[in-house]
């Protein structure tokens, strides 16, 4: 490229003409945000196969899912394009305890921006996530008050992970997870998440110890036998896992068999945490405390992609208590961002203004009694009701079980690959004929998992049963044909 200079006769130096640098850049053909709100669904499909992910939307067609485009949210309801309201009891795994669109948290977002308050402010410190991080110390007992803020649940418990590790010093480097865990796709916590899927052919670190969920005599055995263990990490309540639980003392003995062996325990409160158990935090049940716990999901307000670290003040120091270490694992670039943590700020004050934790327990245990109460009706499709506050899981029994007796050994050898068939049979009919929306599980695919925001009312648990015993009346072999006709047409 030939540049044209010119004297500038006032310094005698040579400038360069503006224009001479470089031809316009050509605007690539983008789509603007109004024509991506007007997209219809035969385009969002075809961009989503070009761009996202092909392979999910194998499974979406299953369902049922890639017919609807959601124009808007409200409550406790998408609207799709067609303007039918669906009844969320997903809640985008944990994520939406206000619902959608809170008012109060629209109106801090709005006056955040219409005020132009500084949103990346890296070099200076933050009022916003200085207040953030204060609420939380507030919201958790103990000496739980050192924060680190980050963008998901993932980069909460790395951060939870590796602030334990260096607490725990180089001699214990070893690091005790449980079976059926879930705590992250990220490749640090992927180590310690116990799944074939998403752990795939990646090289996994070494200093990890599986052992079972809940069997408090196997935490004893593996602390006992190996010195160099430094660290545990559970979620106090299995998401992943089907909803499963560990009883009180599991728990009370867990912190005392901690304190005896030196073991740092990481509690990952990322799906159970924030008022959804009916607590704060779900471990609160059981009168115990962590030294470090992680939180997200809900954390940003459903507007907002907010997680953080909660530790215990003795071990965040020695892990970065000195200038030397200040620097290990610092706030990335989004970590603390002005509207993220203004989000969150509103939520917290929201969540106890609104009285959503002892909505959780009260409504929750007003879902848990009308489940068990199908589950009697329908013995031979449900297995079990299990779950805490607004954390549910309802259990299928496997496929062979639910037919007639003629049909079961001819079936039974089939259960293993029919499994989670019958859950998606319900979850996609639900949404058809019912205007509803349920969740599964990773790992137990005979689970629906329901987590609707800690908003939901009593009106709204009766729809969604009333919806899930119509559809049960049906009996298995018409759920069966009618899923099929669904497919075929």
């Amino acid at each position: 490229m030939t540049v044209m200079t010119k004297p500038d006769h006032t310094t005698g130096r040579a400038t360069v003409s503006a224009l001479a640098l470089s031809p316009a850049t050509a605007k690539p053909d983008l789509i603007s945000v109004e024509q991506a709100k007007a997209m219809d669904v035969a385009r969002m499909t075809d961009l989503f196969k070009a761009h996202l992910n092909p392979g999910q939307l194998h499974f979406m067609k299953l369902l049922g899912f890639h017919k609807i485009k959601i124009e808007r949210a409200e409550g406790m309801f998408y609207i799709d394009q067609n303007g039918r309201k669906i009844l969320d009891f997903f809640g985008g795994f944990g994520s939406l305890a206000f619902g959608h669109n809170h008012p109060r948290l629209l109106e801090a977002r709005k006056k955040f921006q219409e005020e132009k308050r500084q949103e990346i402010a890296i070099a200076f410190m933050s009022q916003y996530a200085a207040a953030l991080a204060h609420n939380l110390a507030k919201c958790s007992p103990g000496d739980l008050d050192m924060v680190f803020l980050g963008s998901s649940g993932s980069e909460a418990m790395e951060a939870a992970v590796k602030l334990a590790e260096r607490a725990a010093g180089p001699k214990r480097p070893k690091i005790v997870y449980a079976e059926n865990s879930f705590h992250g796709k990220t490749k640090g916590v992927l180590a310690i998440t116990d799944g074939s899927l998403y752990r795939a052919d990646f090289k996994m670190a070494d200093n990890v110890v599986r052992i079972p969920f809940a069997d408090i005599e196997a935490v004893e055995r593996t602390f006992r036998s190996d010195p160099e263990i430094g660290v545990i990490v559970l979620e106090t309540i299995q998401g992943g896992g089907g909803i499963i639980q560990a009883p009180a003392e599991y728990w009370q003995k867990l912190r005392a068999l901690c304190d005896q062996y030196g073991v740092l325990w990481v509690a990952d409160e990322v799906q159970c945490g924030y008022g959804r158990s009916g607590r704060f935090y779900a471990f609160e049940h059981y009168g115990v405390v962590p030294d470090v716990t992680a939180l997200a999901k809900s954390l940003g307000g459903g507007k907002a992609a907010v997680g953080a670290m909660i530790a215990r003040r003795e071990v965040y120091m020695k892990a970065y208590g000195t200038p030397k270490t200040a620097m290990i694992h610092a706030m990335a670039t989004f970590g603390g961002m002005g509207e993220a943590c203004v989000t969150s700020i509103e939520a917290l004050n929201v969540l106890y203004d609104e009285g959503l934790i002892d909505n959780a327990a009260v409504t929750g245990d007003y879902l848990l009694q009308r489940l068990q109460a199908l589950r009697e009706k329908y013995p031979k499709i449900i297995k079990e009701v299990r779950g805490k506050g607004l954390m549910v899981g309802l259990e299928f029994h496997d496929f062979s079980q639910t037919l007639p007796m003629v049909l079961r050994p001819v079936v039974s050898v089939l259960d293993d690959k029919l499994k989670g068939s019958l859950s998606g049979f319900v979850g996609a009919l639900l949404l058809r004929d019912y205007d509803v929306l349920v969740a599964f599980t990773e790992y137990n695919r005979n689970v629906i998992r329901l987590e609707p925001p800690l908003i939901c009312q009593r009106e709204n648990v009766d729809r969604f049963v009333e919806a899930l015993d119509s559809l049960l009346s049906r009996g298995i072999v018409s759920i069966v044909k009618d899923f099929v006709k669904s497919q075929v047409r």
